[in-house]
């Protein structure tokens, strides 16, 4: 009984020993698993966000006007710019543009018949400074996914703007009113491109007057006009890359949001 009570007491004691090991060694590894979780939590932080971009556009350009009533995407010609965006928040951006294009326009094969049958065709360079402002449909980032933020979004655009022309020595200075829509996507972090389409328009009906030979474009048929009757457009169509600057001070989870 003695020399049975011994190894009962042996086998107990084994028994402590490795629990007290298993245990230990649990707890090591839960330790050690906290601490790489914490380093991985503090290095893999989301990538800033920025307030600023700035970029380059490219596209095409197209007149409408006495020479072009209603065809759109008419006599195309090249366009290219500098654009410069301020991101208030995930919704809201105001954008500045400085953009040359040229536009064209003929008389000839069109349907309408001009006073003594007159035909008149033009070219011009248009070079145009503005301010837009843009409203995003969906809240647009890379980043802040909790906050249901897209990296593509449809928008929506107006602004104000004035263009100069000058060509065969008559120069033209008008206010325009840009309107239009476009999307954007966010490639990469900083990087975004983007498309839109605007109408232009114009508070003059001389944009294709450009001499003595294309002067019957000016109001041919000497209808009164007014602010929004009877004046020249144009459109745009471009696309743009644009790289982002300028951290965004954030202090809260709902800052960027509008």
């Amino acid at each position: 009984m003695v020399f049975h009570v011994k190894i009962n007491g042996v086998n107990t004691k084994k028994q402590n020993v490795m629990s007290s090991v298993f245990f230990q060694r649990w707890f090591v590894i839960l330790v050690l698993s906290n601490i790489i979780l914490l380093i991985q939590a503090q290095t893999h932080v989301p990538a800033p966000e920025y307030k600023f971009e700035i970029g380059g556009m490219t596209g095409g350009s197209f007149y409408m006007g006495d020479a072009n009533k209603t065809t759109l995407f008419k006599q195309m010609n090249p366009g290219l710019g500098v654009v410069f965006r301020y991101n208030t928040n995930f919704r809201i951006a105001f954008k500045a543009d400085l953009a040359w294009a040229r536009v064209s326009g003929s008389t000839v094969g069109l349907d309408n018949v001009f006073p003594d049958n007159a035909q008149a065709s033009f070219n011009r360079n248009l070079f145009e400074l503005g301010g837009q402002f843009e409203f995003n449909f969906f809240p647009y980032s890379d980043q802040f996914a909790y906050l249901n933020t897209k990296r593509f979004t449809p928008y929506m655009l107006v602004g104000l703007g004035v263009t100069v022309a000058s060509d065969g020595g008559n120069t033209f200075i008008s206010p325009n009113i840009p309107m239009g829509a476009g999307i954007k996507y966010k490639i990469k972090n900083r990087i975004n491109v983007g498309g839109e389409f605007t109408f232009r328009k114009l508070f003059r009906d001389d944009l294709e007057v450009t001499n003595d030979s294309n002067r019957i474009l000016d109001n041919p048929y000497g209808i009164g006009g007014s602010v929004l009757k009877n004046k020249d457009w144009y459109s745009l169509l471009m696309f743009s890359v644009t790289y982002e600057f300028g951290f965004r001070n954030c202090h809260c989870n709902n800052a960027l949001i509008f």
